[in-house]
């Protein structure tokens, strides 16, 4: 048996950390094979949640493989034989890619979930316990906060501070789904694969956000994305938007959020994308990357190939994708970034 685990022991009784804090953590790699049943479920209780597990068959073996990208978890299990469990709530938004076997859901108040190969699941809801049967199965799952939402979407209506959920356990079209699950491989087999993009917090922290986008398009949900009438009328003072833009350009190199955005000048996160898509024609986050392309671009115009590569300039603004990159970079400057290097 092989396990590799270090897992921070739960949390004090002090107040509820932020997000931020939250995502600041070290979330650890870990690796773990074992034939035993109570190891299994011991390192599954430290690496998820509490839960019991019971084995069926006359091998039991487990493979579990993390890999972390800030406080983004990317997991693959296998287990060679039949597993039932109860778990405690997970805390996190779970998603679920089954590669081969059957993975069987009890959701309380719900019928029971069948998921096999090719199918996306979220398991959970993070705050519910729940119980099921992994059928010999291998599979891939994703995980991050649930404040994460918080940060991309808003729910209630007049801002009071209801959290964004999603609601359902299949993507809403296939695909969405697809969608999703093409950014997550894109995380896991390019940006994990480069050691200049993980040690960027800018693009960990994009990564992030637009994994928590990904998720809301692909499942329901209950953010509320249409404005309000008293979004449309904030929305309608161009001073707001004059305060919104300065905030913009003064944090491009910081983690911004819609939410820190909104929240900066006292409006609703639909307010904001109905203020920006109203008077420039695009979305706060947009123009953030406007903002980020064009100091990557001075950066470029200021460095030569001996002392930077357009990987390095790119993933210091936050771009995780270096191919649309260039698409953004050819499109506003009319030529691909490497020739702005000086030589």
């Amino acid at each position: 048996m092989r396990c590799e685990i270090s897992i921070s022991a739960g949390p004090a009784a002090r107040a509820k950390p932020s997000f931020r804090q939250r995502a600041r953590r070290a979330t650890h790699d870990l690796d773990f094979d074992s034939s035993d049943v109570a190891e299994t479920e011991h390192f599954l209780a430290r690496a998820y949640t509490r839960m019991r597990i019971n084995g069926d068959g006359g091998h039991c073996r487990a493979r579990i493989r993390r890999r972390c990208l800030g406080a983004v978890s990317l997991d693959e299990l296998a287990f060679s034989y039949d597993m039932s469990y109860d778990a405690n709530p997970l805390g996190k938004v779970l998603l679920c890619w089954v590669r081969s076997g059957r993975i069987e859901e009890n959701f309380i108040g719900e019928p029971q979930h069948v998921f096999g190969p090719g199918e996306l699941a979220l398991i959970g809801p993070p705050e519910l316990p729940h119980s099921g049967r992994i059928r010999q199965a291998r599979y891939q799952l994703t995980g991050f906060d649930p404040a994460l939402l918080d940060r991309v979407a808003a729910s209630a209506p007049d801002g009071a501070d209801e959290p964004v959920r999603l609601t359902g356990h299949r993507p809403v079209t296939a695909a969405a789904g697809n969608r999703l699950s093409a950014f997550v491989d894109y995380l896991r087999d390019h940006v994990l694969a480069d050691p200049g993009a993980c040690s960027s917090p800018l693009v960990i922290e994009t990564a992030a956000a637009h994994l928590a986008v990904a998720a809301l398009n692909a499942f329901p949900h209950t953010a509320l994305l249409d404005p309000t009438a008293t979004d449309r009328r904030d929305s309608a003072q161009p001073v707001l938007l004059r305060r919104a833009i300065a905030f913009i350009e003064e944090n491009a190199h910081k983690d911004v959020a819609l939410t820190d955005i909104a929240a900066h000048v006292y409006v609703t996160p639909r307010a904001l994308q109905y203020m920006f898509r109203q008077r420039l024609d695009c979305t706060p986050m947009q123009y953030l990357r406007r903002v980020r392309l064009e100091r990557a671009h001075r950066e470029l115009m200021s460095s030569s190939p001996a002392t930077a590569t357009v990987k390095q300039v790119a993933n210091r603004w936050g771009f995780t994708h270096i191919g649309r990159f260039a698409i953004y970079y050819r499109q506003a400057y009319g030529r691909p970034p490497h020739a702005s290097l000086r030589t």
